[in-house]
C-alpha cells in the first residue's frame, strides 16, 4: 500500500458516540510509550500526524485516521500506564471495548509489544482479551533496532511464548527508526482492502 492522503477524520472519547464509518477499520493498541504514535507516523510517512511523547498516557481518545479515503487506521489509547486513576483508566477500558465490541467494520487488531522485554501482564491480558473477543491479534515487535539482528527470532519466541500465542502468530518486528517492517504492516493493510472487494 502507498499513502497518498492521511488526515485524522474523527477524535471519540469516553462519551461519544462511534462513527458509522463506511470504510473498513484496523486498530492499534500497546502499551502506553511502547511506540503506537511513532509506527503511526512512520506508516503514513508524516512527522507529527500522531502526537507522540516521553510521556506516558498521551493518547487518551480513539483516533480515526482515514488513508487515501478507502480505510481507517484507528489508534486506541495506550493501556497499562499506572499514573492515572482507577476510574480513568475503568473508563478507557469501557470505551475501548465498546469499540472493539461495536464497530461493524473493524477487520485486524494489530497490538505492539517492545520487542525488547518479555511481554508483562498487560500485555498479555490484552492478548487474551482480544482473542476471547474473537480477534487474531497481529503483533508488532516495535524497536527493532534497539537489539542486534541476531537477536531478533529469539526476542520474537519470547513474545510468541509470553503472550500465550499460537505458534503460526504473525509477528512483524518494526522500527520507526530505520523502517524494518514497515512494508509488511502496509501489505497487511493492503490485504485488508483485498479482502473487502
Amino acid at each position: 500500500m502507498v499513502i497518498h492522503s492521511a488526515e485524522l477524520e474523527t477524535v471519540c472519547g469516553i462519551t461519544s458516540k462511534l462513527p458509522e464509518n463506511r470504510f473498513p477499520e484496523v486498530a492499534f493498541c500497546g502499551r502506553s510509550n511502547v511506540g503506537k504514535s511513532s509506527l503511526i507516523n512512520t506508516l503514513l510517512n508524516r512527522k507529527k500526524l500522531a502526537r507522540t511523547s516521553g510521556q506516558p498516557g498521551k493518547t487518551q481518545t480513539l483516533n480515526f485516521y482515514l488513508l487515501n479515503k478507502e480505510l481507517y487506521l484507528v489508534d486506541l489509547p495506550g493501556y497499562g500506564y499506572a499514573k492515572i486513576s482507577k476510574e480513568m483508566r475503568e473508563a478507557w477500558g469501557v470505551m475501548i471495548q465498546n469499540y472493539l465490541t461495536g464497530s461493524n467494520m473493524l477487520r485486524y487488531v494489530f497490538q505492539l509489544v517492545d520487542i525488547r522485554h518479555n511481554p508483562t501482564a498487560d500485555d498479555k491480558s490484552m492478548y487474551e482479551w482480544l482473542t476471547y473477543l474473537g480477534f487474531d491479534p497481529i503483533i508488532i515487535a516495535t524497536k527493532s533496532d534497539k537489539i542486534k539482528p541476531s537477536q531478533i527470532a529469539s526476542h520474537v519466541d519470547a513474545i510468541i511464548k509470553g503472550l500465550g500465542a499460537e505458534k503460526d502468530t504473525v509477528v512483524v518486528p518494526f522500527s520507526s527508526a530505520n523502517k524494518d517492517g514497515l512494508d509488511t504492516v502496509l501489505d497487511l493493510l493492503d490485504q485488508v482492502l483485498e479482502n473487502e472487494k
